[in-house]
């Protein structure tokens, strides 16, 4: 496990610095990601939470959409870290893993990790099994 943190420690430190800039009045439940481009750029995101609990966007789809709204694609993905507070790991809801689906190469690593020092290498292909994909609507 303290491979993992070394071996993405700047995907992992930037993912927990923008966790600490959630806006989760609701939940208290802080996330943080990084997305580093092939370019060698990071991009983040966190949590942002509304009263309308459906209105609420994740830190997933917030460094996700930040990273496609500036031209990358998935090509340009090099590696995705999610981060959380606490004594388990938090995975990505079921909303994040389906546009993971659409955005990310299946073997694009994702690193998820918390506070208490645990951490995991996963894919989208692992989070979400038998996806639901554009081959799906030909």
């Amino acid at each position: 496990m303290q491979k993992i943190f070394e071996d993405y420690k700047d995907i992992l430190d930037k993912a927990f610095e923008v966790m600490e800039k959630a806006y989760a009045p609701y939940s208290k439940y802080h996330v943080g990601a990084c997305i580093k481009t092939t370019d060698g750029k990071y991009h983040v995101g966190a949590n942002i939470e509304n009263a309308s609990y459906g209105l609420t966007n994740c830190a997933e789809r917030s460094a996700l959409f930040h990273v496609y709204s500036l031209g990358y694609r998935e090509d340009d993905i090099e590696s995705m870290a999610v981060v959380t507070r606490g004594n388990t790991l938090g995975s990505p809801c079921g909303a994040c893993r389906q546009v993971m689906v659409e955005l990310l190469k299946n073997d694009t690593p994702v690193v998820i990790a918390n506070t208490s020092s645990q951490a995991i290498i996963t894919n989208i292909a692992e989070l979400l099994p038998f996806s639901f994909t554009s081959e799906d609507l030909k």
